[in-house]
């Protein structure tokens, strides 16, 4: 093998799992009821099932907006938490209130969002995407013009996982709560990295490997309040809501990331965004063709630990193999989708042109990567695009 040195840049597809997360694991593996069915009415089960309500506890705690233990329905990652969101939440108040049959879905989503379309208009439902600025953000005054008593769920992400641009959560969802629709947000990248508004959202997904959890689970936070029509069947966990034996010790790593994420938020808050804001300038004064996707590096509207680039001298493919080659491993777009060859359907919802969004690239990372390894990387970006003929 050869003596590559890798620096990891793609944490926003999968961050490494944090010490916290694998002690916790350790911890649950060296106990007794470790491989214990938290369902079970055994001694061993109900305190499985304690441990089990005390990552609900902790999760809830640290997402904040009034959520309660009780509302944690474990999933198994972000992706399942969207699709039986938009599915079960419309359903059930098309069910209760049979003239919403609409729904209105933020464009630039993610694709376990965006891929559901087609099976709910199949269901019946009128789907609108809501448009967004060359901000990268919603366009509200559309959203305005678009709510009525036929809209049935709002789904609007807390921030994109392609650009780091947060969005305006909390405005859209009063706008939503006006004409009595629901409001669902995708949280994955946001939570344990900003805080939330989430005070007038129903319903939030989340994903643990974004915060350096382990992969395979997840969480949707439901207000107890929300209706909801349940997607699958067979086991009456997770309160009817998703059924299935849960993963204890994974719950158990998720909650672990989670708080040290939140005890730590600001903190790391201030030192990623610094780090972030150097490597764009560093990028800029290349220049070299490199420049952001979006207008204003770094700030309160940005997630700290995501840059996207984009130049129109080299392919996003290109960019990412000879980056890898040099030992920086980033995507060019959403990990989710980074094997299509065409442009971001993010960037093309911003209006950028399809010939620059396929020269884009995302660079993200958390306190963990250090400066030198931005400068190294900044070095060997630059590197590859005055390179390319």
């Amino acid at each position: 093998m050869g003596g590559t040195r890798f620096t990891y840049l793609d944490y926003a597809a999968s961050a490494p799992m944090r010490a916290a997360a694998l002690e916790a694991e350790r911890a649950y593996e060296a106990s007794e009821i470790a491989g214990a069915n938290p369902n079970s009415l055994h001694t061993l089960g109900r305190r499985a099932a304690r441990a089990l309500d005390g990552a609900r506890t902790d999760i809830a705690r640290c997402l904040g907006g009034g959520f309660r233990p009780a509302d944690i329905v474990f999933t198994s990652g972000g992706t399942e938490s969207n699709n039986i969101a938009l599915h079960g939440m419309a359903e059930a108040l098309r069910l209760r209130e049979r003239g919403r049959r609409r729904i209105l879905v933020l464009s630039i989503e993610h694709d376990s969002e965006v891929d559901v379309v087609p099976s709910l208009r199949e269901r019946g439902f009128e789907v609108g995407f809501v448009p967004v600025g060359r901000d990268g953000k919603a366009r509200l005054d559309w959203l305005g013009e678009h709510l009525d008593d036929s809209c049935a769920l709002v789904s609007l992400m807390s921030a994109n996982n392609e650009t780091g641009v947060v969005q305006p959560l909390g405005q859209a969802a009063r706008m939503a709560h006006g004409v009595g629709a629901l409001v669902h947000t995708d949280a994955a990248q946001a939570f344990g990295r900003i805080p939330l508004d989430l005070a007038d959202v129903d319903a939030v997904s989340l994903a643990a490997h974004k915060i350096g959890g382990p992969v395979g689970i997840g969480a949707l936070a439901l207000r107890g309040r929300c209706p909801f029509r349940p997607q699958a069947f067979g086991g009456g966990q997770e309160q009817g809501r998703r059924p299935g034996t849960q993963d204890v010790r994974a719950a158990l790593a998720f909650a672990a990331a989670a708080r040290y994420c939140t005890e730590h938020l600001e903190e790391f808050r201030a030192l990623v965004s610094g780090r972030a804001r150097a490597l764009h300038q560093r990028l800029a004064e290349a220049d070299c063709g490199i420049e952001p996707t979006t207008d204003g590096a770094m700030g309160d509207d940005r997630l700290p630990g995501i840059v996207s680039v984009m130049t129109r001298r080299i392919d996003s493919e290109t960019l990412v193999l000879k980056l890898d080659q040099a030992g920086f491993e980033v995507s060019a777009a959403s990990a989710c989708s980074s094997t299509s060859l065409d442009a971001s359907h993010v960037l093309l919802a911003m209006g950028i042109p399809r010939d620059v969004a396929l020269g884009s690239l995302r660079v993200s990372f958390d306190e963990r990567v250090s400066e030198d390894d931005l400068v190294r990387f900044a070095d060997a970006l630059v590197g590859v695009v005055r390179s390319a003929r």
